[in-house]
């Protein structure tokens, strides 16, 4: 599929660039220090099209909803009954550039889980959504369907992307989205930069 410009009404969306992930935790992805220093490259270019989701983790698996309540039985060490909430915050590169009305709180592998996410596209008028962040393979890939299901142009930052484990993040770039390659464009950060002017 030829690429083309990467349109004005475009959002970067960073997908759980959280410390949960980033630190010494049971969801710890080392990988998150690799893909930074792109998605801060994407962040800084563009800071004032970007979203930041935050996966938000509940009291306890009691807390939870539903089979929500046997994830979090399994998980159970990053409760908030466990961890300090802190963890939930963003790596502290990013925290230094979001704000409140950019950080989105969800609940669910999806950003479009979280009420209110497509309305807010809706009324920005938005047409591409860029995705980075982790993991590739759960909450990224999970966003990543709703987007494509909604109509959007999706374009995956392929070196801003990672997962915890890595044969599932190679499936997703390599095997998963390649399927759907007249609606979801793998691209390199520099690549997505250039194209993408105002």
């Amino acid at each position: 599929m030829e690429t083309r410009p990467v349109s004005k009404n475009a959002l970067h969306v960073v997908i759980d660039m959280q410390r949960i992930f980033a630190e010494e935790t049971e969801w710890h992805t080392p990988a998150i220090a690799v893909i930074l220093p792109n998605v801060l490259k994407l962040t800084e270019s563009r800071s004032s099209d970007t979203v930041f989701a935050r996966f938000v983790v509940p009291q306890n698996a009691d807390a939870a909803k539903g089979a929500w309540k046997s994830y979090y039985r399994r998980w159970s060490s990053v409760t908030l009954d466990v961890i300090d909430p802190a963890m939930l915050d963003l790596v502290a590169p990013l925290a230094a550039i979001a704000d409140e009305s950019s950080i989105i709180d969800k609940e669910t592998y999806s950003i479009f889980g979280t009420e209110g996410f497509s309305k807010r596209l809706q009324a920005a008028g938005i047409d591409t959504l860029i995705f980075s962040g982790v993991e590739t393979d759960v909450c990224v890939y999970a966003s990543v369907l709703d987007a494509v299901d909604a109509g959007y142009r999706v374009i995956l930052a392929a070196d801003a992307l990672a997962s915890s484990n890595a044969q599932a993040h190679d499936v997703v770039l390599e095997t998963l989205a390649p399927r759907l390659s007249e609606q979801i464009e793998i691209l390199s950060t520099d690549a997505i930069l250039k194209l993408w002017r105002a």
